[in-house]
This record gives structure tokens, sequence and C-alpha cells, in this order.
């Protein structure tokens, strides 16, 4: 065996003639991965005495972090807050499309609902769960004696909402993009600036604040992003409660001033959800939320970041420029996929919403009402590359590293330093997506990259 040592070792796979996306600069060095991370090729050589067991020509190509997407309702007729039998099988569904437009985790979205939809889809995924565990008991019993069948004191399905996730975290793989934990948006947001969501679902804080969140969501197991409009009562000690528990408060669907919001960030916020879109505009007395980009009263180290749906549609140009300039560094592209994502025109629903797709644009049917997106990741990079004049690199950071850094997983995901995970998308130089990998194993190519 190569290094003397003894065993079977991992293959490690080399990937030629590319330039990688690293330390914020494209560099013509190979990528080199073993047991689904990235490795250190010096260490490979100089400890280990070893070489690659298989080299792969990526034609010049770019390599780049894969993307994730925080923001994203549904697509391909999958609806996520719609509470079907099957949401398991959806989420799966979406998670295995999205992969041709490079993305390899992402955050599945539930817009304003009911309080029964929230604990529906729980339930449901509870009882998959509990599937799964009884399988999972019946086999390691069989393991103890075959002629014996379920453990009699293991405990059986249990009735009701229980303390278990919404829509289970999970790796990536071939199967689909990895899913990151939930983002909740709504229904604690401003009816003002509600946009798509119904008016009719909308809530306040009471007395006992969490305890109304957890009243209306039920667990907040694997949630991962909650969005709130920080001008309502009492929001501070739940953006102070959720932040406790590891959850990003993001705020968003709002008509807070500038103070409201630095006092949110304060007491824990660090995300804006689709800037300029359902807040109050930007005005030189009071620029609202939107002036946390440039704000002097942040607590010493925290980092602000912003979502942005660059599809032409949400934002002008302009306003994608004005923002990229002022905070570089917290700009995170999201697609905030609606249901109708990959369908063309016609009807489709958002939540309890009817939404209609004329062209490019996703409309409250009977209104002018923008409701979510129908531009994929990749075409969202491009069109920020356009529209910002802005590096390759940053535009490629922008849907990568930036929400990983977001949500703390900037060691993991959303770079190819050494020892992250080999979660990569090969991009042509119009950043096409040619291929995309999850944990060092191919899991989607363009056609014309097969020949």
């Amino acid at each position: 065996m190569r290094g003397g040592q003894d065993g079977v070792r991992a293959p490690v796979l080399q990937f030629t003639n590319c330039r990688i996306l690293r330390g914020r600069a494209l560099l013509r060095e190979d990528l080199w991965v073993r047991e689904g991370r990235i490795l250190d090729p010096e260490k490979l050589f100089f400890e280990e005495r070893r070489v690659a067991d298989e080299r792969r020509d990526c034609g010049g190509c770019i390599l780049a972090p894969g993307f994730i997407d925080v923001q994203i309702n549904g697509g391909f007729g999958v609806d996520f807050s719609q509470a079907t039998e099957d949401v398991g099988s959806g989420v799966a569904l979406v998670a295995q499309r999205i992969l041709s437009h490079g993305v390899t985790s992402f955050c599945p979205t539930l817009v304003t609902s009911p309080p029964e939809v929230y604990h529906k889809i729980l339930f449901i995924h509870e009882r998959q769960r509990e599937r799964q565990r009884q399988r999972q008991r019946e086999k390691q019993a069989a393991c103890r004696d075959p002629d014996v069948g379920l453990d009699p004191s293991s405990p059986g399905p249990r009735s009701g909402p229980k303390v278990l996730p919404q829509i289970p975290v999970k790796s990536g793989g071939s199967h689909g993009a990895g899913v990151l934990g939930v983002h909740l948006e709504g229904p604690f947001i401003s009816r003002e600036k509600r946009g798509a969501h119904p008016e009719a679902h909308l809530r306040s804080f009471e007395t006992n604040a969490f305890h109304d969140v957890l009243a209306t969501y039920g667990p907040l197991d694997n949630v991962r992003i909650v969005t709130l409009a920080p001008e309502l009562g009492r929001s501070h000690e739940v953006i102070q409660a959720l932040t406790a528990r590891g959850i990003c408060v993001s705020l968003g669907h709002s008509v807070a001033d500038l103070q409201a919001a630095e006092e949110a960030v304060q007491s824990g916020a660090t995300f804006i959800t689709h800037l300029f879109n359902a807040m109050l505009p930007f005005h030189h007395r009071d620029p609202g939320i939107v002036g946390l980009l440039t704000s002097d009263r942040l607590p010493p180290g925290r980092h602000i970041f912003y979502g942005m749906i660059a599809d032409g549609t949400h934002t002008n140009p302009a306003a994608l420029r004005i923002a990229h300039r002022a905070h570089p560094q917290g700009l995170v592209l999201v697609t905030d996929a609606v249901p109708a994502l990959g369908l063309g025109n016609g009807r489709h629903t958002l939540g309890q919403q009817e939404v209609e797709v004329d062209g490019l644009t996703a409309y409250v049917a009977g209104t002018k009402t923008l409701s979510g997106s129908i531009a994929p990741m990749d075409v969202c990079v491009r069109h920020f590359l356009q529209a910002t004049g802005c590096s390759v690199e940053l535009a490629l950071e922008a849907a990568s590293l930036h929400p990983a850094q977001l949500l703390g997983l900037e060691k993991r995901k959303g770079t190819l330093d050494f020892g992250a995970d080999a979660d990569f998308v090969m991009l042509d130089d119009s950043l096409h997506v040619r291929a995309t990998y999850i944990s060092g194993e191919l899991v989607w190519q363009a056609e014309a990259a097969r020949q």
C-alpha cells in the first residue's frame, strides 16, 4: 500500500485543468478530494506519500463552492406550505431538481399559514420518522434474535405534534441537495407590508410572546431561520429567545424605522429578508431597515447580512448596485422561488394564495402584487454579475460563502478550503452550470459535458 499503511484507504480524486474559487480569488490550482472533504495536497504528498487515484480534467472550467439558497418556497409544482400527506417526497423532488442549478444546500421556506398547517406538516414528518424508527427497532431486534419481532418495551407511535423536525435536516447526495433547516417567513409580520402573505393568518405577539411563537409553529426542531417584523410589540424578547436556540432571526415584511431595526440587531437579529422588498422605502431622514447596511449602531463584531432577489424583476439594477457597493460582504443571493419555478405561465399556489405567472413574473392572482420569483439560483448569479459589474468571485460568493457565514457553516459549506465538505459546482466562463458535486460525488451533469 502507498505510504506504507495497511488496509484499504479511500481513493483520492484530483480535479485538474480548473480555476478554484478560494480566498476570494480564482486560482489555477487542482482540487483534491477524499471521503467527501477537500484535501490538502501537501499533507498527502509529504505525510502520506500518496498521489491521486483518479484524475478528472475539468476543461478549464471554474470550480466554486456549491450554491446555498436560504429562501425557497418550493418549485416544479411542489409547495412547501401545502400540508399534503407526502411533504417529504415534495421536498426531495425540489432537492433533486435544483442540483442542475448548482444548489447543493437549501432552506425550505414556509410562508404565512394557519397554525394547523404548521402542525400538520410537523405531524406528517413525525409519522414518517416514527415509521423509520420502528423499522430500525425491528431490524435491531431481529439482529438480537431472528425469532423476536419489535421489542415490546420500545415506545410505539405517539399522537399529536412532536418535538421533532418539521422538515428534517438532511445531508445532500445523489438524491438531491442537502436540507439545512426550515425558514419560517411569517406570520409575525406587518399587515401593511405583508406582500403575498394572506392577511387573515397574520399574527402579533401576545403577553407571553415566545409561548405564542411555540403555539403557532409547534416545535422548533430544525428551524434555521425565522422572518419577523421587529416593530411588533415584544419582538425583542422573541428575537432573544430564538437566537438563544441557535435560530437565525431575519427582519422583513416590516414598516420598522432604522431605530427599531438597530434595536432588533442589538437583540440578536442578523439577516434582512429580501432587501428593498416588503419594507419601507429608503428615506434620507429615516432609511428604515435599509439603513442597517451602513449603520454605526450595531454591536461590536456583529455582521449584518441581507437577502437579494436578483431575478431582474424584484430589484432594479440600480438598487442592486447601491446595496452591493454599500455592503458587499453581507449580500446573500436568494431565489425566493415559488412552486411555479420550472412550470411556465399559468395559475399555481403559494401557501394559502393563488399565484399567476406571466412571463418572468409571478403575481398574487388578480393583483399586481409580486409573489416570489421563478428564477433559479444560477440565473440570479448571472443577473447579479451583469447588473452590478462586480467580480465573478464576489457574485459566486454571494450565493455560497455569504449564506454559509449567515448560518455559521463557513468552515464546512460555502468554501473550498482544506477540510471543508466537497460540495462544489463546475461552471463555464459565462457561469452556466456544467456539473454539480456533493461530497465529491457527481450528482448532476449537463448533457453537453457528458459527451
